[in-house]
């Protein structure tokens, strides 16, 4: 039986990938990030809020809960970043997000893994979903680059992708601005589920790209949970 070749090696030959970054060789592992550039991500490491995974500073106990999840538990049961919004990471994630970056997808997802490795090595999942977009943004910007990146992690996990479980049924402005309070109002009821006799009793990992607040995400997961899902788990690329 004849094996389909791998198009990549003879591609490389005539039109080499280099890094995003530096703009030196990519290297087929590292696809369209260097290793050295990969490595010098700032990775999100202890201590951190034991919930909402945000990094903390100086010599902090374990069972550390940040001040925001103590006042008001987040919908999610568990929230964590592969890396600080800083740095490189940034201008990846806007070229992707932004620019019609796609091809950066795999790299991201990559690191998604390395996270979901890191953090949920007990959980056990059902399913993958992400954060959806309002179909008039998506029409805008050609594509939602959460779906890409979930639709990538849940090949490397081997899990289904949730395509039409969550909508975003209100169009919302930019969060960049807003404080905590005004992101929370702004994204309020802007999700709905449109498969609840599926959701329910199923256990998530929902995929976004960058987690500032937790707004967006919080909502989505407070959705499925009153949807009545199992438990939410978040998981982005970085943390702002």
């Amino acid at each position: 039986m004849l094996r389909a070749l791998n198009p990549e090696p003879l591609l490389d030959l005539f039109w080499p990938r280099s890094c995003e970054l530096c703009s030196r060789p990519a290297g087929r592992a590292a696809r369209y990030l260097c290793w050295d550039c990969l490595a010098s991500l700032p990775v999100i490491e202890p201590p951190y809020c034991s919930r909402c995974g945000d990094p903390v500073e100086g010599d902090i106990s374990r069972g550390y809960v940040c001040s925001l999840c103590v006042d008001r538990t987040p919908a999610f049961d568990l929230a964590r970043s592969a890396v600080r919004f800083r740095g490189g990471i940034k201008e990846v994630l806007h070229r992707f997000k932004y620019s019609q970056a796609v091809h950066l997808a795999q790299d991201l997802a990559t690191l998604l893994q390395a996270g979901i490795a890191t953090h949920y090595r007990q959980e056990r999942f059902d399913a993958v979903c992400f954060v959806p977009l309002h179909p008039a943004r998506e029409r805008s910007r050609t594509y939602n680059q959460a779906r890409l990146l979930a639709g990538r992690v849940a090949r490397l996990l081997e899990l289904p992708l949730a395509c039409g479980c969550l909508a975003r049924v209100r169009e919302t402005g930019t969060q960049t601005r807003l404080n905590l309070r005004e992101r929370a109002r702004n994204v309020h009821e802007a999700f709905k589920v449109d498969c609840p006799e599926w959701v329910r009793g199923r256990n998530f990992l929902l995929i976004d790209d960058v987690m500032t607040t937790g707004a967006t995400v919080n909502e989505a997961a407070r959705v499925l949970k009153r949807a009545g899902c199992g438990r939410v788990c978040v998981m982005t690329a970085a943390r702002g």
